[in-house]
């Protein structure tokens, strides 16, 4: 019985060391932040976001005069010939139509370059994460999004963005 006990706990006292030694090794970054703050990341969404506040600006442009457009042919109904009238309603109808496929096409062209700003981004940083890694002989970097509690010590997120911005203080243009 005693010898059981005794290999119940050298077991345990293995385990409770290999872990010790496992969470010594394990970091975590808070990734979204890499992305988001640093300079290259700040850049690409400055950009995007200007793009996107013009395009919104143009198209909201656009609207309005289609509305005025509209009103115009609804006022001049009574004036038209019928075929006249509808010829109008038709040709508006086609420019709603465009202007609907050109406004979701834009919007898809932004959303398309935040995908790819996202993608540069984040393959310029995971190598900069594994060499960190190698250099400060950590095992095992976690996305803090996923860590329910750690030592605050163990976050490098902030060493991460430095290494970054010197490494790419800005993505080209895409």
């Amino acid at each position: 019985m005693t010898n059981i006990k005794n290999l119940f706990l050298i077991t345990i006292f293995f385990s409770l060391y290999s872990f010790n030694s496992f969470a010594s090794d394990a970091h975590f970054i808070n990734y979204s932040k890499v992305l988001n703050s640093s300079k290259s990341g700040a850049e690409a969404q400055k950009k995007l976001k200007t793009k996107f506040i013009d395009v919104t600006k143009k198209f909201k442009k656009l609207e309005t005069d289609i509305i005025k457009e509209e009103s115009e042919i609804i006022s001049q109904k009574k004036v038209l010939s019928a075929d006249d009238y509808k010829k109008k309603v038709k040709v508006l109808r086609k420019k709603v139509a465009d202007l609907q496929k050109s406004k979701r096409e834009s919007f898809d062209n932004i959303a398309q370059s935040r995908r790819n700003s996202k993608k540069a981004l984040q393959d310029a940083v995971n190598p900069i994460i594994k060499k960190y890694m190698e250099d400060n002989n950590i095992r095992l970097v976690l996305n803090k999004k996923d860590v329910i509690m750690g030592d605050k010590n163990l976050e490098i997120t902030d060493q991460v963005i430095t290494i970054l911005n010197k490494a790419l203080p800005s993505l080209k243009k895409n």
